[in-house]
């Protein structure tokens, strides 16, 4: 009996030390970031092109944190503040070395003057760029790479 208990005991302990999987989160991770990839996309191919205008929200002309704050909604149902300063200040601080597809990356493009765009992959964010409208660019083009500031996760 008492060695039955034992045994039991040992069993248990056993169990209560055996770590965790790591895989599934991984990979529910992986497939998260897939499918806001997918959706970002998605915006883009929708918005490819309209012209920025500051202080614009449709597709006449949109600025840039109109279009992060009309994907966040659209796409993923979050509600994020309409200027790039109050969206700069939700979410958490990310090291650029760590973005994923949906952080918000930053840059500051003059004295005062700040930019916003959304990552796609693990180098392109989606923009509404001042001369092109909105479209994909490089966090390693020297220019953006230059100025960035600072990446937020709010998702």
């Amino acid at each position: 009996m008492r060695f039955c208990l034992v045994s039991i005991l040992l069993l248990l302990s056993g169990c209560a030390q055996s770590p965790a999987p790591v895989e599934p989160a991984t990979r529910n991770q992986h497939e998260a970031g897939a499918g806001v990839q997918h959706l970002l996309k998605q915006q883009y191919a929708a918005w490819a092109g309209v012209p920025y205008r500051f202080g614009g929200e449709n597709k006449r002309g949109v600025d840039c944190s109109a279009l992060v704050q009309l994907t966040y909604r659209d796409q993923f149902k979050v509600t994020l503040p309409r200027s790039t300063d109050a969206q700069a200040t939700v979410g958490v601080s990310v090291g650029r070395d760590a973005v994923r597809p949906g952080d918000l990356v930053f840059f500051k493009t003059g004295t005062r003057t700040r930019h916003v765009g959304m990552m796609v992959d693990e180098m392109r964010f989606l923009h509404a760029s001042t001369s092109r409208g909105v479209m994909l660019s490089r966090l390693d083009n020297p220019y953006w790479a230059r100025h960035y500031w600072q990446a937020r996760r709010v998702m």
